[in-house]
């Protein structure tokens, strides 16, 4: 399984998925996450795409045009805007769920 996690990773989430042999690219700069760097880091390979900074939520659309096979989760203590919810698998707060309890839901059911 490949994962692209695109925002700060305070709660290692990254880490979370490792544990879980999933390979992960992390997105976190200074500048806008683009098309052009979501090529760049596979986003056509990758299994998961996990969004942690509400304010790049533009990425899901440009994600879902790039491929449908893709699982894109926000997992951030913000509110996605709503033209965004209906492109999400899922949405979840950090103060909800542990880094730990979201990877092990998405690696279950033999994502792995």
């Amino acid at each position: 399984m490949y994962a692209i996690i695109a925002g700060p990773d305070e709660d290692d989430l990254a880490g979370a998925l490792e544990t879980h042999d999933v390979r992960v690219e992390r997105l976190n700069g200074t500048d806008p996450i683009s098309r052009p760097l979501l090529e760049e880091a596979g986003i056509v390979d990758a299994d998961l795409y996990v969004l942690t900074d509400v304010s790049e939520s533009t990425t899901i659309p440009i994600v879902r045009d790039l491929t449908d096979e893709i699982r894109t989760v926000v997992y951030d203590r913000n509110t996605i805007p709503e033209f965004i919810r209906g492109q999400l698998d899922l949405a979840l707060d950090p103060e909800l769920i542990t880094v730990e309890m979201l990877a092990e839901e998405l690696t279950a059911n033999g994502a792995e």
